[in-house]
């Protein structure tokens, strides 16, 4: 899976070289989010105390968020169309690497045609499109968990106002207590998922045979048992996403409110400003969703897992072994 590209002389520039362009963006992107949270404090202020303000500041500060938006944008819009043609050039390099094997093994694969074609596509796109937000995430710890830190002096509320750095523990304590249930609500999704791929399969395989023999397969029973299996199946993903749907979507809404109830009492005492309340809240879920890239990706996580375990047993049926 990653030696055919990484380790291929053939696509050593694609690799590496795309993969070093990608993160230099991301640094970029991060650099300027960083600049703007710094603009909501301002802005907000401005908003605050509109008396002491003139409508000349108000416009300057929308002109200089468009100076930080606009490059942003750009920027998110080039990595995007970038990380594409990076992840198909894997897909290309694997799809090549294990057709070699393939035309050479003497055995007859179930399901080949979907590992080489479909799986190979979903596992590099999912790498690319996990990667990406992992090192995102990574990136925006490293810029805001300073600014979030030095953010915490403002606490106002008195069981955490004297712990440094506050916000940044609680963050990280939400974020790995949220982890850890959600591995216990979803820990039986990835088999579900290779069960489900399993007789997708089945179900697939018997429709094709029939395209050149109506007469030996795809007859009423076979059909009624295969799409039988396949709806049992469906229907426990559904039951199981269900509930991990719901602790997820409650679980994020929550602690949309987090920040604020830890900062709120202070801007009615005059402690802060609405502008460090809202630059505080900008950077809270910063720090909260890095800390939590791993639970907003649960599903994607599961279905790259189910996607790993097929793609491991069609090299060991291949005998795939890159030198």
């Amino acid at each position: 899976m990653f030696s055919s590209f990484f380790r291929c002389a053939k696509w050593a520039l694609w690799a590496y070289g795309g993969a070093a362009l990608i993160v230099l963006s991301l640094i970029y992107q991060t650099h300027l989010n960083v600049q703007i949270n710094d603009w909501y404090k301002n802005f907000y202020d401005i908003m605050q105390n509109v008396k002491d303000h003139d409508v000349s500041e108000f416009w300057a500060a929308i002109w200089k968020f468009l100076y930080i938006a606009m490059p942003y944008v750009i920027t998110y819009m080039f990595v995007s169309f970038f990380a594409s043609h990076w992840v198909f050039r894997w897909r290309e390099a694997m799809t090549f690497d294990y057709l070699k094997f393939w035309q050479a093994s003497a055995r007859d694969i179930e399901g080949s045609s979907q590992r080489m074609q479909e799986d190979v596509y979903r596992f590099a796109k999912i790498m690319e499109s996990l990667g990406v937000q992992v090192l995102r995430a990574m990136m925006t710890l490293v810029a805001f968990i300073p600014v979030l830190w030095g953010l915490s002096a403002k606490v106002d509320l008195p069981a955490i106002k004297d712990v440094p750095g506050s916000l940044v523990w609680i963050a990280l304590g939400v974020s790995i207590g949220g982890l850890i249930i959600s591995w216990f609500v979803g820990i039986k999704l990835p088999h579900l998922e290779y069960n489900n791929q399993r007789v997708e399969a089945a179900f697939r395989k018997e429709l094709v045979y029939a395209e050149n023999d109506k007469k030996n397969y795809a007859q009423t029973p076979a059909i009624v048992e295969l799409f039988t299996g396949l709806k049992f199946n469906y229907y426990r993903l559904f039951l199981h996403y269900g509930y991990f749907n719901i602790w997820l979507t409650s679980f994020s809404q929550f602690l949309v409110i987090v920040p604020y109830m830890i900062m709120g009492g202070g801007l009615f005492t005059g402690a802060i400003t609405l502008g460090i309340l809202v630059q505080v809240s900008n950077a809270f879920s910063q720090v909260r969703e890095s800390f939590s890239v791993f639970i907003n990706n649960w599903t994607t996580i599961t279905e790259l897992r189910s996607i790993h375990k097929r793609l491991k047993e069609f090299e060991s049926n291949i005998d795939y072994k890159r030198a």
